[in-house]
């Protein structure tokens, strides 16, 4: 490229297509976002994504301008196409007149469709990943790189496009009212900073669950080394969470349901460590700096490990694993044969 369109003064309208509403998705792209603002502070950032986003990526509006709602395309599996919606998110990209659209989501020619169809719309340059497959790849795309962790496959994609970055640290930026609602929880549960450990054993697929017997363990190892145990969730993850707690003998504290997404973050930053499944609360400890041991049954590491002094990884040891799969098609011997003595290891270690 004689000149990287990001690098070129005259690009100064810029749209991503990112319909993602994992909250590990969202975390892990922030730095590309910020380094794209320091980069070029004139650019007007549009995020064409799912609405109800719109909370979590209010968190970051020195980085995001706005949020253009995504109507699904065929193809693109989170949910039905809505026609009604793809009209009305075309119109809205023709009156923006975007310099620029680029295909953020990932691997899957749809996507990339997608965004052609908004670019002809906005008269817009196009690019982004291409995904394998999709044909007729130019200058400003770049093959969608399987093997990077997720930070680094976008912040790969803005260095491609003309944007330096320096560095590749989470954030999470919390909020008045997220303080006050922790400190409620603290004082009501009797949670002293730095006393007490967070076990988080949800997520969105039951091949990425831990049993919660192993999680009851863990619980009552933590205690019996002077941490209160709290447990943390979804509503829709209640049931878990009981499990967890009838299957220990150290009573944790259970505030499944309970916490907001800026109190959990207020929770996790207070806490000494985090002892998670692969999913959002680990990606939210890496952003407060939590120290945190995640677990990997179907999930890749070398997509969403964190491996740092202050967080530890510990995946299953069998051949299948990782897997794509959301429901096992056999008999999730990747949950069973995570031990809970490797989960300890890591633990203790962590903790020194």
């Amino acid at each position: 490229m004689p000149v990287p369109p990001l690098a070129d003064p005259a690009v100064r309208r810029v749209a991503f297509l990112r319909a993602r509403v994992g909250l590990g998705d969202l975390l892990c792209w922030v730095p590309a976002l910020r380094a794209l603002r320091r980069a070029r502070p004139d650019v007007r950032t549009t995020v064409i994504t799912w609405a109800e986003t719109a909370p979590v990526l209010a968190r970051f509006s020195r980085y995001i301008d706005e949020l253009l709602p995504f109507s699904g395309y065929p193809g693109i599996p989170d949910r039905p196409p809505d026609r009604a919606g793809l009209a009305r998110l075309l119109s809205a990209a023709a009156e923006r007149h975007f310099d620029l659209v680029l295909q953020a989501y990932g691997d899957r020619v749809a996507a990339n469709e997608a965004c052609e169809r908004i670019g002809r719309s906005a008269g817009a340059r196009v690019g982004g990943f291409a995904a394998a497959g999709f044909p007729g790849c130019g200058e400003l795309y770049l093959p969608y790189p399987g093997q990077v962790h997720e930070v680094h496959r976008h912040l790969a994609l803005l260095r491609h496009l003309g944007v330096p970055w320096h560095d590749d640290a989470l954030e999470f930026r919390e909020l008045p009212a997220d303080t006050a609602a922790f400190a409620a929880l603290a004082r009501r549960h009797g949670l002293a900073p730095g006393r007490y450990a967070v076990l988080h054993p949800g997520a969105s697929a039951p091949t990425r669950r831990w049993p919660p017997a192993h999680f009851a363990a863990v619980a009552d190892e933590l205690s019996s080394r002077g941490l209160r145990v709290v447990v943390s969730g979804l509503a829709a993850e209640r049931n878990l969470a009981r499990d967890v707690v009838r299957h220990s003998r150290c009573r944790p504290v259970d505030l499944t349901g309970v916490t907001t997404l800026g109190a959990l973050a207020a929770l996790l930053r207070n806490a000494a460590l985090l002892v998670s499944n692969d999913t959002g609360a680990a990606h939210l400890a890496a952003a407060t700096g939590t120290p945190s041991v995640t677990l990997f049954m179907a999930g890749d590491p070398v997509r969403w490990a964190y491996r740092h002094d202050r967080h530890r990884a510990v995946r299953a040891g069998v051949a299948c694993s990782p897997c794509p799969h959301l429901s096992c098609p056999i008999d999730l011997r990747c949950a069973h044969e995570l031990s809970v003595g490797a989960v300890l290891g890591e633990v203790l270690d962590l903790l020194g």
